[in-house]
């Protein structure tokens, strides 16, 4: 892999970029202190902006690590974060990413985190130079999934009781896309 870093991305609608000190008051709105958005996710609902406050400084801190991939998801519209998307996980002698992601529930069923994702997935395929990404989700939150199809991943398999999330351990559905299989989506685009 040829590490980066969390670089800019615009997409139609939508701009990743990273975090900054003045993102704190529109991710606590927007998502942090949101239940429904955390249900799923592995940390807590935060329960004021200074826990969003800490959280947000640690990862601009982090950017000055080239493997540290962070983005906010900016909604043009708006200019304002309404979502997260990251690189959780880095296996460097796979060349393997995990990718995680979260947006506000007020923008749920409008293709913005695929419009997210795909972009990320450009990213880091084409720059980054990854072999392959990977990503999961519950089984009792299938719309993550069919984001994840969405952007041209397959589906492996379900790993039982293999991760732990706000609902306890639960299971795994896991799905993956390789280098090669991106290039070969990308010809049939073009």
């Amino acid at each position: 892999m040829h590490h980066l870093g969390t670089k800019e991305i615009k997409t139609q609608r939508l701009t990743l970029r990273q975090f900054q000190v003045t993102d704190a008051t529109m991710m606590f709105k927007n998502w942090t202190s949101d239940e429904k958005v955390i249900k799923f996710l592995t940390w807590p609902v935060h329960q004021s902006v200074d826990v969003t406050k800490k959280v947000l400084n640690d990862w601009i801190e982090s950017y000055q690590d080239l493997s540290f991939y962070q983005w906010a998801i900016v909604l043009d519209e708006i200019n304002e974060p309404i979502g997260s998307i990251s690189v959780v996980d880095i296996n460097e002698q796979t060349n393997m990413v995990h990718i995680g992601y979260c947006i506000g529930s007020q923008w749920w069923h409008q293709g913005m985190t695929s419009e997210a994702f795909a972009a990320v997935i450009q990213y880091l395929f084409e720059e980054v130079k990854v072999n392959r990404i990977e990503t999961q989700h519950e089984p009792d939150n299938p719309n993550s999934g069919k984001v994840m199809k969405k952007c041209g991943l397959t589906y492996e398999g379900t790993l039982r009781q293999a991760m732990y999330s706000n609902q306890g351990i639960v299971d795994a559905c896991v799905y993956s896309l390789l280098a090669s299989e991106y290039q070969n989506l990308k010809k049939k685009t073009i």
